[in-house]
């Protein structure tokens, strides 16, 4: 990509990331004329609408639909869906686009190489909207065999073939204005669900906090919607309210997700959960693989079955941004006595061998 082609590239990325991460209502008119023109591509009247102030409510309203494995099962295209039938115009849309802009997977496409056109736009709106935010909100959902379009969280698609056409010069016809549609959804609202004589529609969230691309709330909800319904999350991590709220050594004990007891356990702060949960010390060393830093192995709370499992305290061999170095813990089997085999368990070295490391990472 040239020079003079890239603030336009950045001026489009922004624009999308705009759209993406906006908190403004919803502009229903729009959305809903967008979807008219969607239903009436498949010779379907414009159906009713049902608005509802989050994707969470939105689900009250939509049905589970048929599960990904019963579509070989299906004879004729007219026994699909309205969603179904939605889904296939717009795989076919995207597939006749990458013919004018070409894609990974395409014939030819490794001897020429990625863009730098998609290393502005495309790339990172795919890694901030659909990685940072649509997903965590996915799994906070039920949203098992209900097919769902995501609207303003549609954006790193839809800019980057809007990037191509408007700064790459391509022309893509009469397929302009088969993803204009689309694009006006990105633009308009939230979430949508496609029925057969209805469209249940989601608005926009009130607030999106991030960091570093990601959902991250440290004192409150990363994401909230007009009704109330809201996810927390730590730099992308989905967790529940009281990771964020209250930690205690006992809701961390109950929590099956390692993931969560992790981080839990961080926001507790690893000297203060050491002391309410009743950490029993094994034994303690100089860090061979960081110099001046101790590694501490503790038997943790037994288990149902009994076994008393360990964690090795550790800390990080690098600084964080601002300067310090984090503490944490990691799992090592129960029946490891000495903290620097444990450490050199988790590279799978040899307590010999991890002696002689320079410096961990």
């Amino acid at each position: 990509m040239s020079e003079q082609r890239r603030p336009g590239a950045a001026d489009i990325h922004d624009e999308w990331l705009g759209w993406a991460l906006s908190t403004r209502p919803a502009d229903r008119p729009a959305a809903q004329a967008a979807i008219t023109s969607l239903y009436e591509r498949l010779g379907r009247p414009a159906p009713a609408f049902v608005w509802t102030d989050s994707p969470a409510a939105a689900l009250n309203h939509v049905p589970r639909g048929m599960p990904v494995q019963a579509f070989g099962r299906l004879n004729t295209a007219a026994e699909l869906s309205v969603a179904q039938r939605l889904a296939t115009l717009v795989s076919t849309l995207r597939h006749a686009l990458d013919q004018h802009v070409g894609h990974v997977w395409d014939p030819g496409w490794p001897s020429r190489g990625p863009d730098p056109l998609d290393a502005v736009v495309r790339d990172p709106l795919r890694e901030t909207v659909r990685d940072g935010v649509c997903t965590p909100l996915r799994l906070a959902l039920p949203l098992a065999d209900r097919l769902t379009w995501y609207g303003q969280h549609d954006a790193s698609w839809i800019a980057h073939y809007d990037a191509w056409r408007r700064v790459g010069g391509l022309r893509y016809g009469a397929l302009t204005a088969q993803l204009e549609p689309w694009a006006e959804l990105a633009r308009s609202c939230g979430w949508w669900w496609p029925l057969e004589d209805r469209c249940v529609i989601a608005e926009r969230p009130l607030s999106i906090r991030l960091r570093e691309g990601r959902l991250h709330g440290d004192d409150g909800p990363a994401v909230t919607f007009p009704d109330g319904w809201s996810v927390h999350a730590l730099n992308g991590f989905v967790v529940p309210e009281w990771v964020i709220t209250g930690p205690t050594p006992g809701k961390i004990a109950a929590e099956p997700n390692v993931e969560v007891r992790r981080l839990a356990i961080e926001r507790l702060g690893w000297g203060r959960y050491i002391e309410e949960a009743g950490l029993s010390l094994v034994a303690s060393a100089p860090d061979p693989g960081n110099p001046g830093f101790d590694l501490e192995l503790y038997d943790l709370p037994p288990t149902a079955l009994g076994r008393r499992p360990r964690v090795l305290l550790a800390v990080n061999g690098s600084e964080e941004r601002d300067g310090r170095r984090r503490r944490y813990g990691l799992g090592v089997p129960h029946f490891i006595d000495d903290p620097v085999a444990a450490a050199a368990w988790t590279y799978g070295l040899s307590a010999h061998h991890y002696t002689q490391l320079a410096r961990r990472t």
